[in-house]
Formats: C-alpha cells, sequence, structure tokens
C-alpha cells in the first residue's frame, strides 16, 4: 500500500542541521508517509549522518551535485505517495506539521496545494513571518499571489501538493538555480488555490552562508518573463511578479548590470511598488549599500549583498 505523504529532502553540505530535520520527520505525529532523501552531492558528512538512520521508510537516493532543483524532481519522481511534502535539509517541522495537513486535505478534498505559516529562526530567536493578510481563522483559502504580496505563503519547507497537479503545472526549472521555488509556486497559483494553515507549523533555519542567502548570481535567477500573457488579465499576479522585478533591480544595481537593471525596471509597472520601493529603485547604489549595511547589524536575513 502507498504511504499517503511523500516527504522529499534535498541536501546538499547539511551535516550540522540534517540530523535534526529528519527527526523533525520522524517524530510526526501522523506516520503515513515515506522519506526520499535526496544527497545532491554533498562534500561533507551529510550523507554519513543520513545512513545512521534506521527506518524502512527513509530512501536515499545518492547523486552527483546537479542543483536543487534537479533534486527535488528524482525525488518527486520516486514519490509513491498522493501528496508531495518538500523539506528542506535544514529546516525544521512541528510534530503536528503532517497531522494539520492531513487534516486540511481531507476537509478540502477538491484542493491540492496546502501551507502552514511559518518562522524564522535566528539561533535562539524566532520571528514570525509576516504576511500580508490579517485573519483569526485556523485554515484560510487563499489566491497565491494576492496573500504574497508581503511574503510569499509557499515555501520550500511548508509546501503540500497532490502529486498529479505537476502534470500540468510542470515541474521545477533546472535551468534555474536560485529562485526556483519562485517560479513553480507561481505556476501553481495560476492554476490552483492555496489551503492555509494558520498556524506557525514549520521553522526555517537561518544559515547566513546558505545558497538563498549568498546566490547573488543574476544569470542564475529567475526572468520572470514567462507570464506576460496571465499577467496582463491578473492584477495579483502582476504586482507580485513586479514586486520581484524590484528585488532584482535592486541586486542588479548593486552589481553594476545595467542591461539587467534595465530588463527589471522596465519590465515593472512602479504603481505597483510601495512608496519606500520607488525610492530605492530610483536611489544610488552607495545609500542602498548604507541601507544594507545597517541591517546586516540586526543578524537578519538579507536579501542583497551588502
Amino acid at each position: 500500500m502507498n504511504p499517503f505523504f511523500s516527504v522529499v529532502i534535498s541536501v546538499y553540505n547539511k551535516e550540522d542541521y540534517i540530523s535534526g530535520t529528519i527527526r523533525s520527520v520522524i517524530n510526526q505525529t501522523f506516520q503515513d508517509f515515506e522519506v526520499i532523501i535526496v544527497n545532491d552531492g554533498s562534500t561533507d558528512k551529510s550523507l554519513k549522518i543520513i545512513n545512521q538512520f534506521d527506518d524502512p521508510r527513509i530512501i536515499i537516493i545518492n547523486q552527483e551535485n546537479k542543483g536543487a532543483s534537479h533534486a527535488r524532481n528524482q525525488g518527486i519522481k520516486s514519490a509513491k505517495g498522493t501528496f508531495i511534502a518538500l523539506l528542506d535539509g535544514d529546516d525544521l517541522w512541528d510534530e503536528k506539521f503532517l497531522e494539520n495537513i492531513h487534516k486540511a486535505i481531507y476537509q478540502y478534498p477538491d484542493e491540492s496545494v496546502f501551507t502552514s505559516a511559518i518562522a524564522h529562526k535566528y539561533n535562539t530567536e524566532i520571528q514570525p513571518v509576516s504576511y500580508s493578510f490579517n485573519s483569526k481563522k485556523e485554515i484560510l483559502i487563499l489566491d497565491y499571489f494576492e496573500a504574497s504580496q508581503d511574503h510569499t505563503i509557499l515555501s520550500g519547507s511548508s509546501t503540500v501538493f497532490r502529486k498529479s497537479i505537476i502534470a500540468v503545472t510542470g515541474n521545477f526549472d533546472e535551468s534555474i538555480t536560485s529562485g526556483e521555488d519562485t517560479d513553480l509556486w507561481i505556476r501553481f497559483g495560476i492554476h490552483h488555490k492555496i489551503i492555509f494553515i494558520n498556524k506557525i507549523l514549520v521553522y526555517y533555519i537561518f544559515i547566513n552562508d546558505s545558497l538563498s542567502n549568498s546566490d547573488y548570481n543574476l544569470k542564475m535567477k529567475p526572468k520572470f518573463d514567462k507570464y506576460i500573457e496571465e499577467e496582463k488579465n491578473n492584477h495579483y499576479l502582476k504586482k507580485f511578479l513586479d514586486r520581484n522585478r524590484f528585488s532584482l533591480s535592486i541586486l542588479s544595481k548593486l552589481h553594476n548590470d545595467k542591461d539587467s537593471f534595465e530588463f527589471y525596471k522596465n519590465s515593472l509597472s512602479v504603481k505597483n511598488l510601495t512608496f519606500k520601493r520607488q525610492v530605492l529603485l530610483n536611489s544610488p547604489k552607495w545609500l542602498i549599500l548604507a541601507l544594507l549595511k545597517l541591517k546586516s547589524l540586526t543578524g537578519k536575513k538579507l536579501y542583497y549583498k551588502s
């Protein structure tokens, strides 16, 4: 009998964290799952630590380093469960994460994409994510783009989806090695509503030198030019894309990439940006660097290199 969930964990050099990540899965109150761990060519002790777990539900795929997109796609391809639950090799689930997701699936059997609120964990400090909506309801049915105007409601460690939808949405784009999550979430959001469990069940562990915090190579980022037709008729999709284009415009400016800056800036509508972002878009590089330097002193996540 196939498991209800296939938990797909991609791992690259996470020796300090992978044990805790795996334990957060094994200790779930809902136990009908398999765990597919894709070791993406780790050069540290990650694989050795993974092999120490003696659980028949754990399946290990060991491959050369090909990037997170390829690793996740391999895990999804091998999955036998009806639902795929993604988890990064350095994040943690609350012990009732799958129990809550399972309950939501049976409450909304016609829906296909599920998630929960998350918090960022900085050493001993836990900081809940601030979303662009305010509700006391336990479960919400949300439009991805409207609900993600502040912080995305989908993440690489909180997203659970029906495996069958990949036939329509497609898989992770392996040509994108940074920002591949956002690219897939856009396709999910175009085709599906998101069932959001309004309580913190996932903890994103902040690691200063992790790929998501240190990769500033513009060539590895999404171009956000696949959805030109869709954004013409979807106001919130357009705003969502423009917010991401703004971020890449700033990144381009910081790296003196004038062509990329012009591409992203000319692709967005300034009216979709907050006043603060409009000012930053037209600010000199030295001022942006100074502001980033101030933010770096807090120890919080930076989305641009200071």
